[in-house]
């Protein structure tokens, strides 16, 4: 079993894993929620040796032939706003994209030049700059709020505002703007659209509720959103938010992404900066410390052994039952015990249990005598630390 695909399905093992070269990720398989750019964030995740479980949550839905866009555009190029908001740096660009089709991308830089241009984080600001352009404000948390009350702390009566909004409408900002008597002139750049792949989002969901997924990735708040939508919708919402909880860390690029995540309990991991680099050096930090154990002659990271030879990744119950025992510290644990605590829904009987062990050590091969059976008690690990 290799890395997976977009549609969730398995792909080709990674060079890594044929070769024996132990990354930082190796043994853990981490779900990708990002829609776009998602095979960039896959890379760097499969280049440190994790399996990918590729679940875009969302579809990015551009407008670059759509009216509403281009009559923004023409209001702001006849008659210049006092203040533009720059949200994404996706956005901005998509913007000055769709003007310069229309052969409106002068007048318009023309009418940004004259307006007080803010920004919302480093990417808005890196695009703005890239159009020739300079931001006048950004806040350093990425927060529209903060963004917001920059804005009404100014005398907005009779000021035009044109905002570039993001997947989704900033009503609440406008709606903000309007009340200190602005005009506000709203920038549809593109919006986020059901994913293409549900079954995908579905099967992250239930990979997670498993616990065969490890860690779960989003780069957008939406994205957070859809996946607690589509565990509703399953069913699945209360065990999805108790595996990330405690078992399955969700890590998210920003603060504003991870803020419904927390607003449901979760305790999201954010790197001190936005990128998706920083974003998988978080997780090169916090999987290890947080599913890896020594076996004495063996480690199990995730769901691999790693040792002198090549690492063995492990079925995700095998790597359970094996994780479970070394938790356990040698102590002897039942079938009712290691089926309560090792099977995610503790569903099955002695015999499963009896039937996983037989295959957990033949996947173990020499290393086989870790697990011990103690006749009428149950198992226990050899060597355990």
């Amino acid at each position: 079993m290799g890395t997976t695909s977009r549609t969730g399905t398995t792909r080709p093992t990674t060079h890594d894993e044929r070769h024996g070269t132990v990354g930082p990720l190796t043994g853990f398989t981490v779900g990708v929620t990002a829609a776009r750019r998602r095979e960039e964030l896959v890379a760097l995740l499969t280049r440190r040796g994790a399996r990918v479980l590729e679940a875009p949550a969302l579809r990015m839905v551009p407008l670059g032939d759509d009216t509403a866009l281009r009559h923004a555009t023409e209001r702001c190029a006849a008659t210049p706003p006092d203040y533009v908001i720059a949200t994404t740096g996706v956005g901005w660009r998509g913007w000055m994209s769709a003007a310069e089709g229309w052969g409106l991308a002068e007048p318009l830089l023309r009418a940004c030049r004259t307006a007080t241009v803010v920004s919302r984080g480093p990417k808005a600001t890196g695009a703005v700059r890239a159009s020739g352009l300079a931001e006048a404000f950004s806040p350093s948390t990425e927060a529209s709020q903060e963004l917001l009350a920059w804005l009404l702390a100014r005398d907005l009566r009779g000021r035009r505002v044109a905002v570039q909004e993001h997947g989704a409408p900033l009503e609440h900002v406008g709606a903000a703007l309007r009340e200190r008597g602005a005009e506000v002139i709203e920038v549809p750049v593109y919006r986020w659209g059901p994913p293409e792949d549900p079954a995908a989002l579905r099967r992250l969901v239930e990979g997670a509720v498993r616990r065969e997924v490890h860690a779960v990735t989003f780069t957008s708040a939406p994205a957070a959103v859809a996946l607690l939508e589509a565990a509703a919708s399953a069913g699945l919402r209360e065990r999805l938010l108790a595996a990330l909880r405690r078992d399955v860390p969700a890590f998210c690029v920003g603060t504003l992404c991870a803020q419904p995540l927390r607003e449901a309990g979760v305790p999201a991991h954010v790197p001190e900066r936005g990128r998706l680099g920083s974003l998988v050096r978080a997780l090169e930090h916090v999987l290890p410390q947080h599913a890896r154990r020594d076996l004495g002659p063996v480690v199990l990271q995730g769901n691999a052994l790693l040792g002198e030879d090549a690492p063995v990744w492990l079925p995700p119950l095998q790597a359970a039952v094996l994780r479970t025992l070394a938790e356990a510290a040698g102590r002897v644990l039942s079938r009712t015990e290691l089926l309560h605590r090792a099977w995610p829904d503790g569903r099955g009987d002695g015999h499963a249990v009896e039937v996983t062990v037989a295959r957990l050590r033949k996947s173990l091969g020499p290393r086989a005598a870790l697990v011990r059976t103690v006749p009428k008690r149950g198992y226990c690990l050899a060597g355990a630390r």
